[in-house]
């Protein structure tokens, strides 16, 4: 019998020195999205060729398999939107490469996204029944984190900084051509945008995350981390851009940096 549900989805997997996991992590979703009741295409894109990622990942090879890259690392909020630009679904997901957060967690949020008819599913670390394996000090940060976003967005998810969303593709065609991160704050960016374009439609699900599969040079002294100083600058420019300057808005579109690499409209065959 052929699938119920004709609906695609669009995996995006951002890969930036992944060499020794790329092929894994790609078989492992493509096992997990081939086991659903979706169809599917999965997008890699390789976020600068500074070692044998992009190569290592030409070696899958399936037809709904598609391997993008480009010399310069520039960031993964600009790999994700990079491949959405590329992709075909109906519901978009991106999943970091490296498989931190166990793929399995796809077809979780997928379900979400379809019970709930809801416009974005966030994988949650502090959903009730997720499972994972997570240093204190990281959770302490992290609910820190979603106070301050609670209070400057109004975003009342627990968790916006995990590493598997999915979205409709209706609210990413609004939306993307509106950023302007690119690296440290592009989730709270997009979450906070769509919410402000009335996409409010938004809910968690469960993950599992193994930290000690984790590659981090996190530090706990929190203001001596450069990307956790990095990311508070940007989460403070998105608040600026979007209740200050009202630069998201639709009359402000002339302004908008418009990069047609980052075109949603774009359909690569």
């Amino acid at each position: 019998m052929g699938k119920i549900n004709k609906k695609l989805v669009s995996v995006i997997i951002p890969a930036y020195k992944q060499e020794k996991t790329i092929v894994t992590d790609i078989k492992n979703v493509d096992d997990v999205m081939s086991k659903s009741r979706f169809d599917h295409e999965i997008i890699v894109v390789v976020d600068g060729f500074v070692d044998k990622t992009f190569e290592n990942a030409q070696g899958v090879k399936n037809s709904h398999i598609k391997i993008f890259g480009y010399k310069d690392n520039k960031g993964k909020g600009y790999a994700v939107r990079y491949g959405m630009a590329r992709s075909k679904g109906d519901y978009i997901v991106f999943i970091d490469a490296g498989m931190d957060i166990y793929p399995s967690g796809i077809y979780l949020l997928l379900e979400h996204l379809e019970w709930y008819k809801a416009d974005i599913i966030v994988g949650s670390k502090r959903h009730p029944v997720s499972k994972i394996n997570y240093p204190f000090i990281r959770k302490l940060y992290s609910k820190g984190y979603q106070i301050l976003v609670r209070i400057l967005f109004g975003l009342k998810i627990r968790d916006t900084q995990s590493g598997l969303k999915v979205y409709k593709r209706e609210v990413l065609e609004k939306v993307l051509p509106r950023l302007v991160v690119k690296q440290f704050a592009f989730d709270i960016e997009m979450l906070a945008v769509a919410r402000y374009l009335g996409f409010d439609k938004i809910y968690e699900s469960p993950v599992e995350i193994n930290w000690d599969k984790m590659n981090t040079s996190f530090t706990p002294l929190l203001f001596l981390d450069k990307a956790i100083r990095r990311m508070m600058i940007d989460t403070f420019a998105v608040f600026y851009r979007l209740k200050i300057l009202k630069y998201y808005d639709e009359k402000k579109k002339k302004k908008w940096v418009y990069d047609k690499e980052l075109d949603m409209k774009i359909v690569v065959e």
